[in-house]
């Protein structure tokens, strides 16, 4: 599929052994076969814009399972991900597309109770774990948090739903105000942010990874997949 999302496009070099990508002169991005084409097919007609951005869409009406679609600023399929209904232990995979035939993450819970369950993400296509996310249940109750690992589940940096306000006002005055969330690492500084969309039938969450973001963007994406479906079961 020559416009995939995770297709090696605009490679320029290899730095032992891992693959680097470079988008229009600015700096490597984690992953680079992914960071380099996911950036490839995004719109990128201002020149200020965030290097990836995409949108994570989950129909809410649906009876069995979850199915997650992944598109780009012009509306591109990137990405597929099906959700099975009573699953006890939580394990998403991600797709190309809907033919399921390339597989290129998977999401794997520890545990079956998943109130405060802790998510390894791995990279299928070269057989290896990018890092792991954990949801912090108690606090979640009041507002949303997660922590972000890496592949030896050393915190990296924390997912929190945008302010305590906000997240007082979506659980005790109405479930209509749209969440949105910031990935910050140790230091505060914002790497991504996840902005969900007023709409009763279907789900739709914006996933932004800024410039030089060190984070890999298959466990972001992990992340954006995790909060829509967490989000899904919470309705």
């Amino acid at each position: 599929m020559s416009e995939c999302i995770f297709m090696h496009a605009r490679l320029i070099r290899r730095a032992g052994g891992a693959i680097v990508g470079r988008i229009r002169g600015r700096r490597p991005l984690a992953d680079g076969y992914l960071a380099a084409a996911l950036a490839a097919r995004l719109s990128r007609a201002d020149a200020g814009m965030p290097d990836i951005q995409y949108t994570i869409r989950r129909k809410v009406l649906t009876i069995f399972g979850a199915k997650f679609h992944i598109h780009d600023a012009n509306g591109k399929l990137l990405g597929f991900s099906e959700q099975k209904a009573f699953k006890l232990k939580e394990d998403i995979r991600i797709y190309t597309d809907e033919t399921k035939s390339d597989e290129r993450v998977v999401i794997k819970a520890r545990q079956i109770i998943d109130f405060g369950a802790a998510y390894d993400v791995f990279d299928s296509k070269n057989q290896r774990k990018v890092g792991a996310l954990k949801r912090k249940g108690w606090t979640s109750i009041i507002r949303d948090s997660w922590i972000v690992m890496d592949s030896d589940d050393r915190e990296i940096g924390a997912i929190q739903e945008d302010s305590m306000i906000m997240a007082l006002l979506r659980r005790f005055a109405t479930n209509l105000i749209p969440q949105s969330f910031n990935l910050r690492n140790h230091e505060g500084t914002e790497l991504a942010s996840f902005r969900q969309h007023f709409n009763p039938f279907v789900q739709r969450l914006t996933v932004t990874i800024y410039d030089g973001s060190p984070m890999s963007p298959l466990l972001v994406l992990a992340a954006g997949v995790l909060l829509v479906a967490i989000e899904g079961r919470q309705q």
